[in-house]
């Protein structure tokens, strides 16, 4: 079976559609170029009628006993074991994704589902007392609705599902609107899995379209209570804005430039490992990637030699190939911006330490040093195989420069001492940081977000129960009131 010949459509209240405007979106190969699928955009119209059939199927959604939801993740989760071969081309064929970063995916994948397993019955009520004398204040946990999800090319399968699936084991309908590069893995192969699991008709729906062709509708529909968006910072300033004026709540899971810091005392070839996969796992492209390694100066030189060599010696080339380490870009554009954020650092005065050939989407990695502190770069995300090393002289310096950025997402710490890293690690302005260990974690019942331009809320766990439901307070007075008139 071809994912991209079969599910290469719309998916709108159980019934697979093409969409009805007017131009088309194209599903390339990021490495060959070839084209995999093309996807007539879907319309306002239909976005309406995706929302519809989510509040119509909702309702019974709700209503069902949650350990009867919950048997459609388990169905679910068999399905991906079983197709895992399948999926796994598919993630290469389309994000350009390395076999590592493919099976780093569907392990998460795999973790998120028996998360929401447990996520169906989560949603537990609340007795509370009162200072009014016969009363009982009763809390319901009940879902909002529907939810709204829009999420990223990266890692699309996985961050789709990550606000999909919590929403739907908690009671709610979906409309997710996959990233134009990867309709099918992030949207209509989602669907096609919870379609072959059971889910009900009209719960989940799935529609391939662009701003520019339904604007802001997707998130100004009256349906959706709460939109989910895991994307840039940018565009996640303009979800917010516009959710807002509707008084629609957000969960924003934005871009980050995260530091992996290297004290004095650290294991430096532990800390180099770490840092290479920090960095360069998934060409870069991954929100909690370490953009800039912050690395004492009494240690920097014997670091950095041995990082370059270690970059040096990664592979570059296609992702279909075992050997491949690091595969390309989800785009040629991508690419060329990438390159350019590092001419103009370079102009500005930085000091390359590797750099080599860009082809297409093909990026080889790029090793930077002696960047002057004002420059843009420093602050900004990096979505591609660049990173910064700072020669920094002691931890104040290293927590200084590693807040100054808008982003706080991720962030490490290496060090001998456990306890002196935390005490770091706890001036580090970000919603999450490790130390001793890499920048990319994610876990299914520890709390995901991030602090200033990286987000608004938290995902995974009892996070993602406050995240999609809401909260109803019924009391019940036993005999009379008294009331003043």
């Amino acid at each position: 079976m071809s994912y991209f010949s079969e599910l290469a459509a719309q998916y709108i209240d159980g019934e697979w559609l093409a969409g009805d405007g007017s131009w088309d979106i194209v599903d390339v190969d990021p490495y060959t170029g070839d084209k995999l699928a093309t996807v007539t955009v879907a319309t306002v119209e239909q976005v309406d009628r995706a929302y519809r059939a989510a509040a119509r199927a909702q309702k019974e959604w709700a209503a069902t006993n949650p350990y009867a939801r919950r048997l459609v993740f388990e169905r679910a989760l068999r399905l991906v074991e079983e197709r895992e071969d399948e999926i796994t081309r598919a993630i290469m064929a389309e994000l350009g994704g390395t076999a590592l970063k493919a099976g780093f995916e569907l392990s998460l994948t795999k973790d998120m589902l028996r998360e929401c397993m447990q996520l169906s019955l989560l949603a537990e009520g609340r007795l509370l007392p009162s200072p009014v004398d016969g009363k009982e204040n009763r809390l319901y946990r009940l879902p909002v609705g529907v939810v709204g999800v829009i999420s990223p090319f990266n890692f699309p399968l996985f961050l789709s599902l990550k606000a999909v699936g919590p929403a739907l084991a908690l009671g709610n309908g979906v409309v997710l609107k996959p990233h134009q590069e990867t309709p099918v893995v992030g949207g209509t192969l989602l669907a096609k899995l919870f379609a072959d699991a059971g889910l009900p008709a009209g719960l989940l729906n799935v529609v391939v379209t662009d701003i520019a062709e339904i604007g802001d509708a997707f998130l100004e529909h009256p349906v959706p209570k709460v939109i989910s968006f895991t994307g840039s910072d940018r565009v996640g300033r303009h979800v917010a804005t516009v959710a807002a004026s509707h008084f629609k709540r957000t969960v924003l899971e934005l871009g980050g430039n995260s530091a992996l810091i290297v004290l004095d005392d650290a294991d430096l070839d532990y800390a180099v490992d770490a840092a290479v996969f920090s960095r360069f796992a998934h060409q870069g492209q991954v929100c909690m990637a370490a953009n800039r390694v912050l690395v004492d100066r009494s240690v920097v030189a014997e670091f950095t030699g041995k990082f370059v060599a270690k970059i040096a010696s990664l592979t570059v080339g296609d992702p279909k190939d075992p050997a491949t380490q690091i595969g390309p870009l989800i785009n040629p554009v991508q690419a060329d911006s990438i390159n350019a954020q590092v001419d103009q650092a370079v102009e500005a005065g930085a000091t390359v330490l590797l750099r080599g050939a860009t082809v297409g989407s093909l990026m080889d990695p790029v090793v930077l040093t002696d960047v002057p502190a004002d420059s843009p770069i420093l602050r900004r995300e990096l979505f591609g195989p660049v990173v910064i090393v700072v020669p920094v002289d002691g931890e104040d310096e290293a927590v200084r420069i590693a807040n100054d950025t808008p982003f706080g997402l991720s962030g490490a710490v290496h060090t001998a001492d456990v306890e002196r890293g935390v005490r770091v690690a706890h001036r580090i302005e970000t919603g999450m940081i490790h130390v001793n260990d890499g920048t990319i974690a994610d876990e299914p019942i520890v709390p995901f977000g991030g602090e200033k331009n990286s987000g608004v809320g938290r995902l995974n766990g009892e996070y993602t129960v406050d995240a999609f439901t809401t909260v109803k307070w019924i009391s019940i007075q036993h005999g009379r009131s008294r009331f003043p008139f």
